[in-house]
């Protein structure tokens, strides 16, 4: 039996024939390739996260949602927040700007020249313009009060375009000019206008024809006004309409300007005319336009008629024209500008407006002089020039973002009281969230002596002092300290009388937010009862009502509480000598009245630095 010999390069590890090479794994990479080629292309007419897909969207679900849409609605359209479409009106801005600039230039002071660049540059824009009608047919149409918000169904685009800008766009792009001298057969071949009569009065009404393209403004004003409204909001915006307003001013200047020499070039250059009057007929096109230029900028900003006043009818025609356009540009001029000088600034001018409103109060209830000088001074000292109805802007403001704006405004009230500096950062959250400013101005009684406590104070800025029921100031407080917490924990009356030394910023807890928040935070009531309490002892007053709840405090917590106070009170032995100071300084000056200068006052009482603690070893407190 002959042995087969097996060629181990042509089997496989299982005996079996190997197998060629797929020749077709080529053709899968090309269609890889030409399937990302396409999802690219499609890409590109879809939706992007950009400012206007975010105002219209809302959110980058919504905007995965509507390329969906736009996916499996079965037809080519170009989404109006596509990559596109926002690059595609970018070039047509620029476009329709050099258009409006260059034709007017063109068809006034180059009547004689039909050149090769000319007809190049205006079959190139005719031909853009075109198309971007074409594009427009397929470009999706946002509405607000649709429930899609982007309409996507070419039968409706088109049906839309058709009653809005379709035939304004389309009379602007047709090339009315060369259709006009396609059937005038009267120049050659190379385009040189022979210099006959007839032949330059054809050319001259082919280039008034031209002037339609300027109907092109129209475009430019819808895509200044999509732009404006989406990338620049807010006192950007103001700015932009500002520019806006001045480069609308400019370009009819130039408009008027070009008008001022085409009229007398179309009528021949009469001997009257303003042009053969300055012997600029056969000058250079740069100089004819800056003398044009100026007596129609001139004539818009109501400073003179140029060189010469108008010497013809047309020549007066003409100047009221300019002027009609100038004082019209001037008026809108104004009102924008008087609308942002407003805007600058709306916080002062609200803050004049209720001034000016508590003045006219202040004179209705014939108010003493005094009393109007220190409501004066209060506003001026409370809103600082600018007044803000803060409590709704907040108001308006998610919990979360609520809670950082009011913890960021008093963060140096949290920083100057070591009270809030040695608790629980959540506690401190809930209890400046609830706060209220509040502003005294020296001499004004912030708590009497008796009555019923309502709220406790945190001293954000300023100087009080703590008055007995004889008239003597027990001890003085400044930044960073508290007082009037003892009467609404034992719901007793006032012990003691509170005056504003100074100007006072004050943060006001109300009894109800101080009995809410000490409620979710036991530890922190606790603490704060047995430091009233030792505060009463001090004083000479009962403390059997704190030394009742004290009673029932576990013994971890009281010696978590113990050894808050302790550390309150070694900070506050640091400020004894100081405190001894202002004592000998209140009762030197008990003569004086209570409404002396503020200077006088910071001169002679230097502030204390713990100042809430102070008054638990050393005097008096409500």
């Amino acid at each position: 039996m002959a042995r087969t010999k097996v060629h181990f390069d042509d089997v496989s590890l299982y005996g079996t024939p190997k197998e060629e090479p797929m020749p077709s794994i080529p053709v899968v990479s090309e269609k890889v390739s030409a399937n990302f080629l396409k999802s690219q292309l499609q890409s590109w007419f879809q939706p992007t996260d950009n400012r206007l897909a975010m105002k219209l969207f809302g959110s980058r679900k919504a905007l995965v949602k509507e390329r969906i849409r736009q996916k499996t609605s079965g037809h080519w359209v170009i989404h109006p927040c596509s990559s596109f479409r926002f690059y595609w009106d970018l070039c047509m801005l620029l476009l329709l700007v050099a258009n409006l600039i260059i034709l007017p230039v063109a068809i006034s002071f180059f009547n004689d020249d039909l050149s090769t660049r000319w007809i190049a540059f205006n079959c190139l824009s005719d031909t853009i313009f075109l198309i971007d009608i074409v594009v427009n047919f397929r470009t999706g149409i946002m509405q607000q009060d649709n429930a899609e918000q982007v309409i996507l169904d070419p039968k409706l685009i088109a049906k839309h375009y058709l009653k809005t800008w379709f035939f304004l766009d389309l009379i602007s792009s047709i090339p009315l000019d060369y259709i006009f001298l396609i059937f005038n057969q009267d120049f050659s071949d190379s385009f040189q206008i022979l210099h006959a009569g007839r032949a330059l009065r054809i050319l001259r009404l082919a280039k008034l024809l031209s002037l339609v393209r300027l109907l092109r403004l129209s475009r430019l004003v819808r895509y200044v006004s999509q732009w404006e409204e989406v990338y620049f909001l807010n006192m950007a915006s103001v700015f932009m309409r500002i520019f806006n307003l001045i480069c609308m001013m400019l370009l009819i200047g130039h408009w008027s300007g070009c008008l001022q020499f085409l009229v007398p070039m179309l009528q021949g250059f009469p001997s009257n005319s303003w042009v053969s009057i300055n012997e600029l007929q056969e000058s250079y096109w740069l100089e004819q336009y800056s003398w044009a230029l100026f007596k129609a900028m001139s004539h818009m900003l109501c400073i003179g008629y140029g060189r010469f006043p108008p010497q013809s009818l047309t020549d007066m025609w003409l100047t009221m024209l300019s002027m009609i356009s100038g004082a019209t540009c001037y008026a809108l001029f104004l009102g924008h500008a008087t609308n942002l000088i407003q805007s600058l600034d709306s916080s002062r001018r609200q803050y004049r407006e209720k001034v000016k409103q508590v003045e006219e109060y202040m004179a209705y209830r014939k108010l003493p002089r005094d009393m109007r000088q220190r409501i004066t001074e209060y506003f001026e000292h409370r809103y600082q020039g600018k007044f803000f109805d803060e409590e709704c802007i907040l108001g308006e403001l998610s919990e979360k973002l609520r809670e950082d704006v009011i913890n960021y405004n008093c963060r140096s009230l949290v920083a100057s009281v070591p009270f809030f500096a040695n608790a629980d950062s959540n506690f401190v959250s809930d209890v400046v969230t609830k706060l209220k400013y509040e502003v005294f101005q020296p001499g004004d009684i912030i708590i009497k002596e008796g009555t019923i406590g309502t709220k406790m104070y945190f001293i954000q800025e300023g100087v009080v002092d703590i008055v007995m029921a004889n008239g003597e100031v027990a001890t003085s407080l400044s930044d960073g300290s508290y007082f009037g917490e003892i009467c609404l924990l034992t719901n007793a009356r006032r012990v003691a009388s509170v005056r504003a030394e100074t100007y006072c910023n004050l943060f006001s807890l109300s009894v109800d937010h101080f009995n809410c928040v000490l409620d979710q935070y036991p530890l922190m009531r606790k603490t704060m009862e047995t430091v009233a309490a030792e505060r009463l002892n001090k004083i000479g007053k009962n403390p059997n009502i704190m030394q009742q709840k004290d009673e029932q405090i576990s013994n971890p917590e009281s010696n978590t509480i113990t050894a808050v106070v302790n550390a309150l009170a070694a900070e506050a032995d640091d400020c004894k000598d100081d405190d001894m100071d202002i004592k000998e300084n209140l009762l030197h000056g008990s003569e004086s009245s209570f409404m002396g200068p503020v200077q006088t006052i910071r001169e002679g009482l230097p502030r204390p630095r713990s100042g809430e603690f102070r008054a638990l070893f050393e005097g008096n407190t409500p």
